[in-house]
């Protein structure tokens, strides 16, 4: 399993997001600590989906569920 450093990133924020807040991330959140804007998120997280690291419900909102292990992801920065 092969991920960018950035896509790393997206992935370790996603899974401790969803530890301290018992939800997952909404676009606005990665927007927030990523400073980024919402086609950059929305851009990230099909890649993601893509490459079979996450997956989410259509039309769902917060329902992006991390598909690797803690071990799995890099530290967050």
């Amino acid at each position: 399993m092969k991920y960018t450093k950035k896509q790393g990133q997206y992935l370790s924020f996603i899974y401790y997001y969803r530890k301290l807040n018992n939800e997952s991330p909404a676009h606005s959140d990665f927007q927030k600590y990523f400073v980024t804007n919402p086609a950059n998120v929305n851009d990230m997280l099909k890649t993601l989906e893509i490459k079979g690291f996450i997956k989410r419900e259509a039309g769902k909102a917060r329902s992006i569920e991390l598909l690797l292990k803690r071990k799995e992801l890099p530290d967050l920065q």
